[in-house]
């Protein structure tokens, strides 16, 4: 076993009730624990300043916290900085390959950071653009690649090392969606090589997808942590959604909603309405009716399965909007 391998299953990121405060004072983590076994994919999800980045940045070094502790392959992130960096790949939401150089220079460069040398950095390198389906297009300037062959090659130099631990920061934003599939594959591919992957996403789908277990981050704590199957199951019932012709009734139809039978209090989101039912599509001719019957016209009423986003709202009193810090504009109405 060479160094930096590790047992199937064994924890390889471990926090503990990290808080971090910045100036303002804005505490950006309120005690936040979790766990990464080798192998695994584990989800942080959460809106802009709710405190991923932040946990991220503790776990990568890049930043220390104010109070709390955390291990990374088996290495104190505060005591042995060094050894955590030297067993981690980072992937951040930006690019960081030279545009204007080849892929298999990027890659070549990237090597040589991380200490490789001659015949095996040669081998390392050859064997990453094969896997990711970059070989044809190795040595033309990454310029002219296209956006997901350039994401895969961030992926792919962040993995020049063999790290034990991945994390990956946002990896598909802005791709299309064929890009995205691809790079979800290689994604679970790293998983069944027994890389512990830290996911941070904006893309409820991309969790439900990829994470074998998951946490939502709010106002730098986890509200909700487990596998996605599990956090929806706890839902009860499925979702009804109305979308009405006018914000201003808005108000008005969520409370006449609260009085039905059988549907749980309804919450407002612009001129949606949202609101449980354990047969929900048998609740739609009476919430038809009722609103109907007020003079309220509806312009769409979809039933949806339980989803993350659903899971979100639960837990957190607001749909999951990616760039909503900490001020809700989904409102719950009939306390």
């Amino acid at each position: 076993m060479r160094e930096g391998d590790h047992t199937a299953g064994e924890p390889l990121i471990e926090a503990f009730d990290l808080v971090k405060t910045y100036p303002g004072p804005v505490r950006a983590l309120d005690g936040l624990s979790l766990t990464v076994g080798r192998g695994s994919i584990f989800g942080l999800l959460g809106p802009n300043g709710a405190g991923k980045s932040t946990a991220v940045k503790i776990l990568t070094t890049l930043t220390r916290p104010d109070s709390g502790a955390a291990r990374v392959a088996g290495h104190d992130v505060l005591r042995q900085p060094d050894r955590v960096r030297r067993a981690i790949g980072s992937v951040g939401q930006r690019s960081a390959v030279d545009l204007y150089a080849t892929g298999r220079e990027n890659l070549t460069l990237q090597g040589r950071v991380h200490g490789l040398r001659g015949r095996a950095l040669k081998g390392r390198v050859t064997a990453l653009l094969e896997r990711f389906g970059l070989d044809e297009a190795a040595d033309r300037v990454v310029q002219t690649w296209s956006g997901g062959m350039q994401r895969k090659l961030d992926v792919a130099m962040g993995l020049i090392h063999r790290p034990a631990v991945l994390f990956l920061d946002e990896p598909t934003t802005g791709l299309d969606p064929d890009a995205r599939t691809s790079l979800w594959d290689e994604i679970r591919r790293l998983e069944a090589d027994g890389v512990a992957i830290l996911l941070t996403t904006h893309y409820l789908e991309e969790a439900d997808q990829l994470a074998g277990s998951l946490a939502i981050v709010d106002q730098g704590r986890i509200v909700a942590s487990g596998t996605p199957e599990a956090l929806k199951a706890e839902l009860r019932g499925d979702a009804i959604h109305v979308e009405l012709e006018s914000l201003a009734e808005a108000p008005r139809a969520a409370g006449l909603l609260a009085g039905l039978a059988g549907l749980d209090r309804p919450t407002i989101d612009g001129a949606t309405l949202s609101a449980r039912a354990d047969r929900a599509a048998a609740a739609v001719p009476s919430v038809l009716a009722t609103l109907d019957g007020a003079g309220i016209a509806v312009a769409s009423v979809t039933v949806a399965r339980p989803s993350l986003d659903d899971v979100y709202l639960r837990h957190t009193g607001r749909t999951y909007r990616p760039d909503a810090a900490a001020s809700p504009r989904l409102l719950e109405v009939a306390r």
